[in-house]
């Protein structure tokens, strides 16, 4: 499987100005490759191979479409083809999609190169935490190495990319060969399994009665606010404008980095702790769209939440089981009886058999219920009031969100001291 390793660059004035340069072309050669197309009869519109042999033409007729690595410029057009291939795939899917836009100077921001011919590594710097790295047409600069920087010939492609923080950065995409194997479904004990429900009151909830706290970034988003309303009494396009924009991204680039380390240390801890994690298949794009909680939702970043542990389950060997979300909150975790509630309403209470807990965790037994089906370790059809786990939970553990930021994952905060909820609803410290 494919595995990207993101390191910090820095780039000499010269090499910086150089590569943003080529950058700039290679976004006119990208636009031109988009207007080619789309004015190409729709029966015959040019495949990426046709506008590779199209770029000598072009080369020819604008000069500065050759200063660029023309394999670079190559890598270009080829993500066009990319982009409509994917576009092409969410129409068939239903969705009301347009078509590639025009991209004005600044919104094209890197380069990529996936031959080892175009690129070097030398770890001969005289220095462990800087390995330089050269790029073709572009030059040598260095990165900071806080990993291990694999050799060139077991790179794929090199990515290099500046944000609108003004910081470079690289990425290395390799080939991972050695992952662990999944365990066969069949042998995998149901103990060795977790269900996980996303929230927002608490991130996520499991069904072994783990409950993590949203990650609280409100003094992050005030200082972004502080700084929108700066930027907007800046004159656009002057030196004090380019000055806060700057900030702007800065303030934006620290939410995002701190939700995604978030979800880095919960998705290791849950793939390194479980055989199995079922969760929920969640379509976000018409949650955001019609709930009246869009904003809490979309800074709870569930797909890229769910991405993030595919991508490490393939890396440790761990299922990741994704179940029919609808009526995971109504439904009754022992007898399977449905009974609507508000979202204020925190708790479960089934008329039906009397069984009362936590409305996210009956959530997570349910999950987790529909996942142990799927892979024939389920419910029985013949006695719907079966269930794998158990029907009581003294209490709740809960786990504050900055410890999992500080500790690493909640698996090492288990372990310390933590609030427990207990079943009369008293709160104490263990």
């Amino acid at each position: 499987m494919k595995h990207t390793l993101r390191f910090r660059a820095y780039l000499s004035d010269g090499v910086a100005s150089e590569a943003w340069r080529q950058i700039d072309i290679l976004r006119q050669i990208r636009n031109h490759a988009v207007r080619d197309y789309y004015s190409s009869d729709y029966n015959n519109r040019p495949s990426d191979y046709d506008q590779h042999d199209k770029l000598t033409e072009w080369t020819d007729r604008w000069l500065t479409f050759a200063e660029p690595s023309q394999h670079a410029a190559q890598q270009a057009i080829s993500q066009i083809h990319d982009d409509i291939k994917t576009l092409q795939e969410r129409r068939d899917e239903g969705y009301d999609v347009g078509r590639l836009r025009w991209q004005g100077k600044g919104e094209f921001r890197s380069v990529s190169y996936n031959q080892s011919s175009r690129f070097n590594v030398d770890n001969n710097t005289g220095n462990d935490r800087f390995v330089r790295l050269r790029l073709e047409k572009i030059g040598w600069f260095k990165i900071r190495a806080e990993r291990d920087v694999p050799p060139a010939d077991d790179i794929d492609e090199v990515i290099l990319k500046k944000e609108t923080t003004g910081e470079w950065y690289v990425s290395l995409v390799t080939t991972v060969e050695d992952t662990p194997e999944k365990p066969p479904l069949r042998d995998i004990d149901p103990e060795d399994c977790v269900g996980v429900d996303l929230g927002i009151t608490s991130y996520i909830h499991t069904s072994e009665n783990l409950s993590v706290d949203t990650l609280d970034l409100s003094d992050e988003y005030d200082r972004y606010a502080r700084e929108q309303r700066r930027l907007a009494r800046k004159e656009h396009g002057s030196a004090n404008w380019e000055n806060q924009r700057r900030k702007v991204a800065q303030a934006k680039r620290t939410i995002k980095r701190k939700v995604r380390d978030y979800q880095h240390k919960l998705t290791t801890w849950l793939v390194t702790e479980y055989d199995v994690v079922a969760v929920e298949d969640l379509n976000v794009k018409p949650m955001l769209e019609t709930s009246q909680n869009a904003k809490n939702k979309q800074d709870a970043a569930w797909s890229q939440f769910l991405e993030l542990l595919e991508y490490k389950a393939d890396l440790h060997g761990t299922h990741v089981v994704e179940v029919e979300p609808a009526g995971t909150t109504k439904e009754c975790a022992v007898c399977g009886v449905e009974t609507a509630k508000p979202l204020w309403v925190r708790e479960h209470s089934c008329p039906a058999c009397g069984h009362s807990q936590d409305r996210d965790l009956n959530a997570a037994k349910n999950i987790l219920s529909r996942g142990l089906k799927q892979i024939g370790a389920g419910r029985s059809e013949s006695t719907p009031v079966q269930t794998a786990l158990p029907t009581f939970t003294p209490q709740r553990e809960v786990v504050d969100a900055k410890r999992v930021v500080e500790a690493g994952s909640p698996g090492v905060v288990r372990k310390t001291s933590s609030s427990v909820m207990t079943r009369d609803g008293v709160s104490r410290t263990t």
